[in-house]
C-alpha cells in the first residue's frame, strides 16, 4: 500500500497508528541488511509516538516515514550527513528545520534516517562512514544519490514514502535507478528554514510509489518559511485536485541525446522514444525540441563555482557545529579538495557564477514561455550503474565528480533554472532495471506535473512492480 491507503486505513479504524509502524520495523529488519539503507534506527520512540494519543491528526497520521541523513534537522536526534566526522562525534540536532515541523504535523511517524554520501556531493550512495546503499531491483547495483538510502527502502516495502532532497538531481537520480517518482519542486516551493538558503540549488521533497502520494505530501508541506527570500507562487487549488484532471493538448518537446556530448545508453534513448509515443496516444503534441541553453558547456564553470563553494561553507558549518577545526582526515578526498578550492574563489568569483547562473536560468525559462508546456528526457544517461562506479580516489580526487557528471547529464540544469521536474518509472532495461523518464514544467507548474504523471501512471502502471529482496 502507498502512504495515502496506509493514512485511509488508520482513519477509518480498520489498523492503529502503531500496528504501521511495528510492520515497518518488521520489514526494516528482515530487508535492510541486504541492502544498508538505513543509517538510524528510532523504533522505540516511534512506537511511543505511535500509540501516543498525542499523535497529530494530519493528512498522513500513523504512517511509517523515514528522514534522509542530510541536513534534515529534528531536536534531539542524531545526524552525520553522511560523514564520518559527524558520525564519529554523535552529533544531535538541537532543534526541528521548520520542514521536519511540517512532517509532524502532518501525522508521519519517523523511524530513523536513511543513508547519504557525504554532504550529498555525488549521485551514488556509498559514504565511507556507512558504506553503499544497494539497489532493491539488483543489489550489484547503486540506488542512485543522494537520496539512495530513501529510495531504496521505499522500493523495497520498508515504507511506502520518504524524505528526499535535491541539489543537483538527489530526488530524481535515485527515483530512476529505483523505480519510484520523485518530484524536484521549484525553488521556493518548500522552506528550507531556518538555516538553509533557499535561493541557492537545494530543494526538499520525497520519494514515493505513486503520484498522489508525492501530491499529498507537497499539500502538507509546501509554503514558506520564516524569513525566506526565494517564494514559489501559490497553487490555484490543493495538489491532490490534480490528479486525473485532463492536462488538454499539450505542446512537449521531446531531448534523446545529451546536448553536451556525453554518451546516452540505448535504454534510455528507447524509453524516451517509448514514452513520447505514449503522450501522444493521450492526445498530446510531442517533437524533437529542447531549449538550446543546455547545449552551453560554459555553464558547467559556473555551477561548479556554485557547488564547490557550497561544500566549503558546509565544512564550515561542520566545525561549528563540531567545536574544532576540519582537516583533510575528516572529509572523503573530492569534497575536501572542493573547499580548498572554494578558499581560491574571491569573492567576484562567486558574484560572477550566481550571475551566470542567472543569466542561464532566464534563457533555460524563456523556451517554456515561446509555447512549450513540457520537456521530456531521460532522467540519466546510462542505467543504474554497478556498485563503485563512483568512488573516492585520493590519487585522483575529483574523478568522481567527472564520472557522475556524465552520468546525470540531464539534472543539475533544472537546479540551476529552479523549475520542477519529475521522474516517472516509464522504462525497463532487458534485465528489468528501471530507466526513470524525466519531464520538466516552466516554474511554479507543480500542478501540470501532477496532471499529466497521473496520466501517465494511469496509461502504464508502474505501483504494482515491486523487487524481490
Amino acid at each position: 500500500m502507498d502512504a495515502t491507503a496506509q493514512a485511509r486505513l488508520v482513519a477509518e479504524g480498520t489498523v492503529s497508528p502503531l500496528e504501521l509502524v511495528e510492520a515497518a520495523i518488521e520489514r526494516i529488519e528482515r530487508t535492510d541488511p541486504a541492502l544498508n539503507a538505513l543509517t538510524y534506527r528510532w523504533f522505540d520512540d516511534a512506537r511511543r509516538l505511535a500509540g501516543s494519543a498525542s499523535l497529530p491528526t494530519g493528512p498522513f497520521r500513523g504512517v511509517p516515514f523515514l528522514l534522509k541523513d542530510l541536513y534534515a534537522a529534528e531536536a534531539g536526534k542524531p545526524l552525520s550527513n553522511g560523514s564520518k566526522c559527524y558520525k564519529a562525534a554523535g552529533y544531535v540536532s538541537p532543534d526541528d528545520t521548520t520542514l521536519v515541523a511540517r512532517y509532524k504535523a502532518a501525522g508521519l511517524v519517523t523511524l530513523g534516517r536513511t543513508n547519504s554520501p557525504e554532504l550529498g556531493s555525488v549521485p551514488v550512495t556509498e559514504p565511507e562512514a556507512w558504506g553503499p546503499t544497494r539497489n532493491p531491483w539488483d543489489t550489484s547495483r547503486t540506488s542512485g544519490g543522494s537520496s539512495g538510502g530513501a529510495a531504496a527502502a521505499v522500493a523495497s516495502g520498508m515504507v511506502p514514502i520518504a524524505h528526499a532532497s535535491d541539489g543537483g538531481g538527489s530526488i530524481r537520480i535515485p527515483a530512476a535507478c529505483c523505480g519510484l517518482v520523485g518530484l524536484k519542486p521549484s525553488q521556493g516551493r518548500i522552506t528550507l528554514g531556518p538555516s538553509r538558503d533557499e535561493s541557492n540549488l537545494g530543494v526538499e521533497h520525497c520519494v514515493s510509489r505513486t503520484v498522489r502520494d508525492t501530491a499529498l505530501l507537497l499539500d502538507a508541506t509546501h509554503g514558506p518559511g520564516i524569513g525566506d527570500t526565494v517564494i514559489a507562487p501559490a497553487p490555484a487549488r490543493p495538489y491532490v485536485d490534480e490528479l486525473g484532471v485532463d492536462p488538454g493538448r499539450l505542446r512537449i518537446g521531446f531531448l534523446d541525446h545529451s546536448p553536451r556530448g556525453f554518451a546516452v545508453h540505448q535504454d534510455c534513448v528507447t524509453g524516451v522514444h517509448a514514452t513520447a509515443t505514449l503522450l501522444e496516444s493521450l492526445g498530446h503534441h510531442v517533437e524533437a525540441a529542447w531549449p538550446a541553453i543546455l547545449a552551453d558547456h560554459s555553464q558547467g564553470k559556473a555551477f561548479g563555482a556554485m557547488w564547490s563553494t557550497n561544500m566549503g561553507m558546509a565544512l564550515r558549518r561542520f566545525a561549528e557545529a563540531l567545536g574544532r577545526e576540519i582537516t583533510a582526515d575528516d572529509v572523503e578526498a573530492m569534497n575536501w579538495v572542493q573547499a580548498q578550492f572554494a578558499e581560491k574563489v574571491s569573492g567576484v568569483d562567486y558574484a560572477a557564477a550566481q550571475a551566470a547562473s542567472v543569466s542561464f536560468r532566464r534563457a533555460v525559462q524563456s523556451w517554456w514561455s515561446e509555447g512549450w508546456d513540457l520537456l521530456l528526457t531521460p532522467t540519466l544517461s546510462e542505467p543504474p550503474l554497478e556498485i563503485g562506479t563512483i568512488r573516492n580516489d585520493p590519487v585522483r580526487p575529483m574523478a568522481p565528480l567527472a564520472r557522475a557528471g556524465e552520468w546525470v547529464t540531464f539534472t543539475g540544469q533544472f537546479n540551476q533554472s529552479g523549475q520542477p521536474a519529475i521522474s516517472l518509472p516509464l522504462h525497463r532495461t532487458a534485465d528489468g532495471l528501471p530507466v526513470g523518464m524525466q519531464l520538466v514544467a516552466a516554474y511554479g507548474r507543480e500542478d501540470l506535473l501532477i496532471r499529466v504523471a497521473s496520466q501517465l501512471e494511469e496509461a502504464s502502471p508502474w505501483a504494482h512492480l515491486t523487487p524481490i529482496i
